[in-house]
């Protein structure tokens, strides 16, 4: 015989939410090793990550988008993130290329490599309901690394705007990943990219 379950006696787990973030560069721009250094910065912090890649043509110069998902609780979802939260936008030709929005939720947060006036760069976001955010993330990291790659310096940025994360969790993984003169450039980069955002 079938006993019968009431839902008085099921144990109600509340959800905590998942933050899904979604990295928009080109390949070579370090968009992957972007969503894995924010993911490590979570773990240090306790919390649980799944931080993966998703290719199209694999060369130079084509556009990369790569994932993290961060939760306060352990989680199983592994899906590609159709829906972000947050979007980071590494390579500011890809405004005019792809729909870097798309899918964001209502609310939601672009973080922009650019340049420009905030009255151009929200020309690319008519009818999109989110906070968006800009940084001379090329400029700073040729700058202060010398070179235009400013993947950890679009994170400077999102930690401002998001607190996702600490700053001082990112510049601990940072200087983790690259020794030395060029993890010294690279905190130098993250720390102005964090002061100089708006």
């Amino acid at each position: 015989m079938l006993e019968t379950v009431h839902l008085s006696s099921i144990l109600v787990k509340k959800l905590v939410e998942i933050i899904d973030v979604r990295i928009n560069g080109r390949g070579g721009q370090g968009a992957v090793t972007a969503s894995r250094l924010l993911g490590e910065a979570a773990i240090i912090e306790g919390q649980y990550v799944h931080a993966f890649p998703s290719f199209g043509p694999e060369r130079a110069g084509a556009p990369v988008t790569s994932f993290a998902r961060i939760c306060a609780e352990q989680f199983t979802e592994k899906t590609e993130v159709y829906e972000p939260h947050i979007v980071v936008v590494i390579d500011p030709t890809l405004l005019e290329a792809i729909p870097v929005a798309e899918g964001l939720r209502d609310g939601g947060t672009i973080v922009v490599n650019f340049e420009g006036m905030k009255e151009s760069l929200m020309k690319y976001f008519e009818g999109v309901h989110a906070n968006i955010y800009k940084v001379a993330g090329s400029k700073i990291a040729l700058e202060e690394i010398g070179r235009n790659v400013p993947n950890l310096v679009m994170l400077g940025a999102l930690l401002r705007v998001t607190g996702l994360v600490k700053l001082e969790s990112l510049l601990k993984v940072t200087t983790d990943r690259f020794k030395g003169v060029l993890g010294e450039k690279n905190v130098a980069a993250i720390k102005r990219a964090y002061e100089e955002v708006e």
